[in-house]
């Protein structure tokens, strides 16, 4: 393996790759926007030449086009020379791609009219190869800039170790959509609600009085038990498979109450000997 770690940007427009890349240049990245995907394994051969520089982030995106056609055997290429590469995949849902495009008032790149849904369409189907190839896609939808940039410093800040996996543990609420990202998704609203409770209808699973209802009820332990061991199981395999992240979502009805709770006791039963745990509590404020 070379010492050169390669981090690779896609996704549609509006996504969030320019806040991803200032972030990555903010934490020491040797940063690219644009570069043709075709001459990627020429620039990191003059990189590992050179001896100076260990990190490295570039965007790849629908700007390059006809060169989109050549990045699954360009990232095969670079995976095969030694480099370490990780291709993260920002995604967001396409009703807040079309109101980030209203609000800034620009036009979407590949657009043909003043509706920038259109251009949001062709450029999926333009990215899907890459997407297939995505290492990690992380759902933005409900990122501001500040809480992007705080993900990828959190995910990249440290240094590159393969002793561990990182699971990102996310509780959400169904009637907000399922995370895109996600990789196991676990569906706990057959477990007793505390949204029905009058006195802890207002509070939220951070809440001890709120934790202590749904760990004290005899289907939460069961199920814990059983969870905690399926995932235990699986962990192992994906790593052996080669899958540095992974992403296990937890949802109830709002994202408030019971996955707070599940996601949070679920972080404090995994083996840290194996994994590092990263928890988001996507919908706990919203009501």
């Amino acid at each position: 393996m070379k010492e050169i770690r390669l981090v690779v940007l896609s996704g549609p427009s509006g996504a969030g790759k320019s806040t991803a890349i200032k972030a990555l240049e903010d934490l020491g990245y040797f940063c690219v926007d644009n570069m043709p995907v075709t001459l990627l394994p020429k620039f990191m051969e003059l990189l590992d030449r050179n001896g100076e520089i260990s990190r490295v982030a570039a965007v790849v995106d629908v700007r390059e086009r006809e060169f989109l056609k050549a990045f699954s055997s360009i990232f095969s290429e670079l995976k095969e020379a030694g480099y370490g590469v990780e291709l993260i995949y920002l995604d967001t849902a396409d009703d807040y791609l079309v109101r980030r495009f209203s609000e800034t008032r620009r036009r979407h790149p590949l657009a043909d009219s003043d509706s920038p849904l259109d251009g949001i369409l062709k450029e999926r189907d333009l990215l899907k190869e890459v997407k297939a190839h995505a290492d990690r896609v992380v759902d933005t939808t409900n990122f501001n800039v500040h809480q992007l940039r705080e993900l990828i410093k959190e995910l990249f800040s440290g240094p590159v170790s393969q002793e561990k996996m990182s699971v990102n543990l996310i509780s959400f609420g169904y009637r907000y959509g399922i995370p895109t990202d996600a990789d196991l998704v676990m569906d706990i609203r057959f477990l007793p609600n505390p949204f029905f409770v009058n006195s802890l209808k207002s509070l939220d699973g951070t809440d001890k009085r709120v934790r202590d209802y749904v760990l004290e009820k005899d289907e939460t332990r069961e199920f814990l038990k059983r969870f905690t061991d399926f995932v235990g199981y699986l962990i192992p395999l994906y790593w052996k498979e080669g899958k540095s992240y992974l992403t296990i979502a937890v949802g109830c009805t709002g994202g408030k109450h019971r996955s707070v709770v599940v996601v949070d006791e679920l972080a404090g039963k995994l083996d840290r000997k194996i994994i590092v745990p990263r928890i988001r509590h996507r919908d706990i404020f919203k009501t």
